[in-house]
């Protein structure tokens, strides 16, 4: 194999994704896969070739023209069209969260890894320019011992109004948005195990109603159908002692921010910004860092999966990764319906 010829499914998040693998002289897209046609119409004109359309991904997985599944639906198709992809021999890779729950996560990482497919997870946020340098300062030893991290990600009103997946069960600001900052502040403090959570959740706007996209009226049907958190929040405390604290909000009275802060014991981060903080000759010293937009972040990742696919490169975020992640995040939820503290066992 010269060439990774891709499928994308779903035309939300699959966009930026094709829009990347197209762009690597190693990799095309050669199918798309949603059960709305005209939205694949719509995106095949980018292409200057032709492009198969599916609405059936059991077909599609059949298809033996195909090297690569991109799966971009809502997160409770994520695991049923990975998992056909694998049974097909099919690479795949997954946006995030890996699944809608931790069973069929689990589920799915041990299918791709019986299958020796490469298997990865599409995390726009730490294929980022700006956390992969942050993750070089971190294997370079700049912080020394990274003990502690904040992050967060805030809308004031931003509850997805366009696809029921998002606010039904499976659904939620925390698997939505707080598996980014989640993902990418475990994978700077270097992947560290996870044993307990401590975290509150819940829905105060969306099923009133209020929060939804750029402040847009939504049908009572909509709102009504809300069984997700619009947020939630805790911490995580892992086996080396190092603390997480995170926070998720779909809708608050807050302004909107998207934020990661680093505490080491030789110097500290905050993502955005992007700077570093230190202390030289007894004085502080902040340092404002700018890095190159380019290649983007969907090109980082598009690039590393064909490079897994057709070089055997290892591949730095496996779905295995995705699941301890998904762990964490239901261990929060949990946490949140239980009143009290949950243990973790992660599949690392």
């Amino acid at each position: 194999m010269s060439v990774v010829r891709a499928c994308i499914v779903g035309m939300g998040i699959g966009r930026p994704n094709g829009r990347a693998i197209e762009k690597n002289a190693r990799g095309t897209v050669v199918a798309l896969c949603d059960v709305l046609e005209d939205r694949m119409q719509d995106y095949a004109k980018e292409f200057d070739h032709d492009v198969k359309l599916y609405t059936d991904y059991h077909e599609m997985c059949k298809d033996p023209e195909i090297d690569a599944v991109f799966v971009g639906t809502p997160n409770q198709y994520h695991v049923p069209i990975a998992l056909e992809a694998v049974k097909n021999g099919k690479h795949v890779m997954s946006t995030k969260p890996l699944a809608d729950a931790e069973g069929p996560a689990k589920e799915l990482v041990e299918a791709a890894e019986a299958a020796g497919v490469v298997n990865m997870m599409s995390l726009s946020m730490r294929f980022s320019n700006e956390i992969r340098y942050l993750k070089r300062l971190a294997e370079q030893d700049t912080f020394g011992e990274l003990y502690y991290a904040r992050a967060r990600s805030v809308r004031r009103s931003g509850i997805p109004d366009w696809n029921l997946g998002f606010v039904q069960k499976g659904g939620g600001a925390f698997r939505d948005m707080g598996v980014h900052v989640l993902d990418s502040s475990w994978y700077l403090l270097g992947m560290p195990r996870p044993v307990s959570v401590l975290g509150v959740a819940g829905a105060k706007f969306g099923p009133r109603g209020q929060g939804y996209w750029n402040y847009h009226e939504v049908s009572e049907s909509y709102s009504s159908a809300y069984a997700a958190d619009d947020f939630g929040g805790g911490f995580i405390l892992f086996e080396d002692g190092t603390g997480l604290q995170i926070e998720s909000f779909w809708a608050s009275h807050q302004k909107d921010e998207v934020n990661i802060e680093l505490f080491g014991t030789e110097a500290g981060a905050k993502l955005k910004p992007l700077q570093l903080y230190k202390t030289v000759n007894g004085a502080p010293q902040d340092v404002s860092i700018e890095v190159q937009q380019q290649p983007t972040g969907w090109d980082n990742i598009a690039n590393h999966w064909i490079e897994c696919i057709l070089d055997g490169v290892p591949c730095s975020a496996p779905l295995r990764h995705g699941l301890v992640v998904q762990q964490m995040m239901e261990g929060l939820l949990l946490s949140a319906q239980l009143g009290k503290e949950v243990r973790l066992d992660p599949a690392m």
